[in-house]
């Protein structure tokens, strides 16, 4: 059994533990109402559609292997969880979080084909591909997720205690009884991978939408585009700011106290999954066109 200590030194812990609780509410309410509307929906079993419904499971997946476990310790004041359940949540939130970054990409190919050669796009990206490519980043994630847990794994642990507010795989290195060090590497190959590589690639492609936008033949059409492509800039904005700010801060050498740290953890985590669903829903036509007309039968049928 390990004992989590993240939270001890904060003073309104039931409040921040309600936070949390709602955030965790609100997330799984909206991916939820997403799912729902793409899967029952014919007309939006389409490349774009498929791929937020992606997205939303993925934020479903990545915010319940952290916010669960805030919410027990806040407000449960559970604070033991057994090796076997803290490697299982660690497993899932770094799965969580590499398939998030490669949904994103996934998007921004999306986007890119969408815009870039309109009239070819439908035969380009079918919905047989859209499954392979989506099923080829769960391999990814599952292969890489693999490497991570055994490294974990391996681990000799002689204090049972999680400094953090969860299980991931910094927790359980200064958990260990190693110097931690050398177990780092692994870590900043895989944020070069997904800071590194999958932001560029996804600059890139916006790069390339710029141009394209460019030169367009109207203010009309440039404008449909920057529309078309907002909630996916949004989103990507959402997901690799806290990364990257917490990236610049130890490059520069500041060194993140524990509430710091954890701050910055929470809104990595639970911002991105938040923003999501919002925007997809309010931002993409159809889902709302939709969603208002669910609403609309549902009002007509309690009058009734």
């Amino acid at each position: 059994m390990a004992n989590y200590i993240g939270f001890d030194h904060l003073s309104h812990q039931k409040l921040l533990g309600f936070l949390i609780f709602i955030t965790y509410f609100l997330v799984l309410l909206g991916s939820s109402t997403n799912i729902c509307i793409i899967l029952t929906d014919r007309r939006l079993h389409t490349p774009m559609y498929l791929l937020i419904c992606n997205l939303a499971v993925v934020d479903i997946m990545f915010t319940s292997s952290t916010s669960t476990t805030m919410i027990s310790v806040l407000l449960g004041e559970v604070k033991t969880i057994s090796y076997y359940s803290c490697i299982s949540s660690m497993s899932i939130y770094h799965l969580g979080d590499i398939e998030e970054c490669l949904a994103l990409s996934l998007m921004a190919l999306d986007r890119t084909i969408a815009i870039s050669t309109p009239l070819r796009y439908h035969s380009i990206l079918t919905n047989p591909r859209l499954f392979l490519l989506i099923t080829a980043t769960w391999l990814i994630g599952l292969g890489v997720m693999g490497v991570v847990a055994a490294q974990a794994d391996s681990l000799p642990y002689c204090q049972p205690i999680i400094r953090y507010m969860f299980c991931d795989y910094p927790a359980m290195v200064r958990a260990a009884c190693v110097n931690p060090e050398p177990y780092w590497m692994l870590p900043t190959i895989l944020g070069l991978w997904l800071v590194g590589a999958q932001l560029t690639f996804i600059l890139l492609s916006y790069v390339n939408l710029i141009y394209t936008v460019l030169r367009l033949p109207n203010n009309e059409s440039r404008v449909q585009v920057f529309n078309t492509c907002m909630c996916h800039i949004i989103v990507v904005f959402c997901y690799y700011v806290p990364k990257l700010v917490s990236v610049l801060l130890t490059r520069i050498g500041v060194r993140l106290n524990l509430t710091e740290r954890n701050a910055l953890l929470i809104i990595a985590t639970l911002l991105p999954s938040l923003i999501n669903p919002v925007v997809y829903c309010l931002k993409t036509k159809e889902i709302r066109k939709r969603l208002v007309q669910i609403l609309s039968r549902k009002r007509t049928a309690v009058m009734k």
